[in-house]
């Protein structure tokens, strides 16, 4: 965290930014560049005083990333308290230097070139917290991304670890539907539901275990064997903020600096398990009755070993 103090004539200045409405009110007071305004009360942060951040990205956590919204350099002159995070802080006594124009602001929060969105670190991106490329959604480390919480590439849906998804929470290529390992999933011109062809008014019946069933994908959807197992742990994404990471993730992920934070994977393939080992035995029975069960297929597919003590 930078501190950014000046000391002119015997007067300790803290240099920060600060967000206004477009008519340069905030919290319903109004402000004017050039002027300094002074409170007669003990600054206290979220309660009373001027607020402001020492780093810019950090004033987006309170106001909307908005090129109507005024943004300034500020001086707070007076008394100052700072939130325990040291994110933000207030004054009794604020000078409002000078205004920003959009495209410092977009200088400032971002690393990499043609960002317009806030606290990237790649290029080209319009979403928010970017270490990749071409990302139009928000907290993707992979390219040209229109969901968000991406790592792989071209991904137009959400939570994605693959690449070219329309869906989310693919760990594959190329599906567009969800929660899926595989490749290609989803063909065309389909008149029906959960179709791998094409040009199909009917809803085919499934494999399962490798095996023809009297099931349709429905059937498998609203089944008690699929409401147990979907709460089986799987591969998760997520937001690790700056002041979460340790000294070796740091090393890993400089962009951190930038973006305060980064997207992690989590493998909680170990934990599958000691989550079946600890499922109620009717819940057990429910998923053994799936059509064509094969305890070997279920393990290779899940991790999981349904015979084991």
């Amino acid at each position: 965290m930078y501190i950014y103090l000046i000391i002119e004539k015997g007067v300790i200045k803290m240099r920060g930014y600060k967000v206004f409405e477009p008519d340069w009110t905030c919290r319903g007071f109004r402000y004017a560049v050039g002027e300094t305004f002074e409170e007669d009360v003990t600054p206290s942060c979220c309660n009373r005083g001027f607020h402001f951040c020492t780093e810019l990205k950090n004033c987006f956590n309170y106001y909307s990333f908005n090129p109507n919204n005024k943004v300034a350099e500020i001086e707070a002159l007076g008394e100052i308290d700072t939130e325990s995070n040291e994110n933000k802080h207030c004054t009794n006594k604020i000078k409002i230097v000078r205004e920003l124009s959009w495209e410092e602001v977009l200088k400032m929060v971002n690393i990499g070139k043609a960002n317009t969105g806030l606290c990237n670190s790649g290029y080209a991106n319009s979403g928010k917290y970017n270490s990749g490329y071409h990302n139009s959604g928000n907290y993707n480390a992979g390219n040209n991304n229109s969901g968000s919480y991406n790592s792989g590439c071209n991904n137009s849906g959400n939570y994605n670890v693959g690449s070219h998804n329309s869906g989310s929470y693919n760990s594959g290529l190329s599906n567009s539907g969800n929660y899926n390992n595989g490749y290609c999933n989803c063909g065309d011109w389909n008149n029906t539901n959960f179709s791998s062809g094409c040009f199909n008014t009917e809803e085919a019946k499934i494999l399962l275990f490798n095996k023809p069933s009297n099931w349709t994908f429905h059937d498998w959807w609203d089944s008690g064997a699929r409401r147990v197992l979907i709460r089986m742990p799987r591969n998760t994404l997520e937001w690790v903020r700056a002041n979460n990471i340790t000294d070796e993730e740091k090393k890993q992920h400089p962009e951190y600096k930038t973006t305060g934070g980064y997207l992690k994977e989590f493998d909680n393939s170990k934990n599958s398990q000691i989550w079946w080992d600890n499922l109620p035995e009717q819940e057990k029975a429910i998923v053994k009755s799936i059509p064509n069960f094969d305890p070997d297929i279920f393990k290779k597919c899940t991790g999981i070993d349904v015979n084991k003590n």
